[in-house]
């Protein structure tokens, strides 16, 4: 039966990891509100690391980096491709240190709240997740610019916008998006 269960979670782990690549690579992942873009990958991240656990979760957040790195290097953002031509180190980090850091938030907030009330639990976990990954990314984006003396205006105002447009339209999303999945995926390992 174990045996059994490690390759059920494998092969979720494997759908999940996909999924990311799909969303990240594909128009999929993203919804045009008009001003911005609200991306859809900390779902399947937040999804699986709350049914996977949080080592599982590193993984699809590593996921996440790789896709996030890899749309980077094919289709750079005039910021992105800015901070790249300045430092591809800090590039790197920028684009994996925060979405190795969102199943981290989103296992710890869902343990602490997964014993009062597991649908809430999910979705609050889920949004805490999609905030992590945008106030980091978006954090190390400014510090990064500025360690490299690069003009930040453009920076300033893309994280105006994201905080005031994309960042909590992505939080909403994965709160309400996340528990109906993550009830779906858990009927079916049953």
């Amino acid at each position: 039966m174990r045996t059994r269960n490690q390759l059920t979670d494998f092969v979720l782990l494997s759908l999940f990891v996909a999924l990311i690549f799909l969303l990240g690579l594909t128009p999929l992942g993203l919804i045009p509100l008009g001003f911005c873009n609200v991306t859809l990958l900390c779902i399947p991240v937040a999804v699986g690391t709350m049914h996977l656990g949080w080592k599982r979760g590193l993984l699809l957040g590593l996921s996440f980096g790789a896709t996030s790195f890899t749309s980077a290097m094919l289709h750079p953002s005039a910021l992105v491709g800015t901070l790249m031509g300045a430092s591809m180190a800090y590039m790197t980090i920028m684009t994996f240190l925060p979405r190795l850091c969102v199943p981290l938030v989103i296992w710890g907030v869902y343990s602490l709240l997964r014993n009062k009330q597991k649908h809430v639990a999910v979705a609050v976990a889920a949004a805490c997740g999609s905030l992590t990954n945008t106030v980091l990314y978006l954090g190390l984006m400014l510090l990064f610019y500025i360690l490299c003396g690069i003009d930040n205006a453009a920076v300033l105002t893309a994280i105006g916008a994201t905080a005031g447009g994309a960042g909590p339209a992505e939080a909403i999303a994965a709160a309400i998006i996340c528990p109906p999945v993550l009830a779906a995926v858990s009927k079916i390992r049953r």
